[in-house]
């Protein structure tokens, strides 16, 4: 949720290409996602004190749940930039007749 919120924040000082608003969607999606499996669990209650766990439980948890899930959907928000990246590269050269992407199309 820290990395949601301070991309949130600084959006507007991500360049445009980076799509950071990508991002974005999906830290807040892990962060729902979280959020409802804490609720079904009785991990999160409306009433005082709202949360039926305490810090020695809920640390370990940030630290195995929360830290990894960050790391994969950055590292995904990469992935997908890389490949962006790379068609439009391939894109550019199969215009100057370098490639030709004609043979790749076909087979796909």
């Amino acid at each position: 949720m820290a990395v949601a919120i301070m991309t949130t924040l600084f959006r507007k000082r991500f360049p445009e290409e980076l799509r950071v608003n990508v991002l974005n969607l999906m830290l807040w999606g892990g962060v729902l996602g979280l959020a409802l499996e804490h609720v079904a669990h009785g991990e999160v209650v409306p009433y005082p004190p709202f949360l039926t766990a305490g810090v020695e439980e809920v640390l370990p948890e940030m630290l195995t749940v929360g830290v990894p899930m960050t790391t994969v959907v950055s590292g995904v928000w990469v992935m997908a930039l890389a490949s962006q990246r790379i068609r439009a590269e391939v894109s550019r050269i199969s215009r100057l007749g370098a490639v030709d992407v004609s043979r790749s199309k076909r087979n796909s």
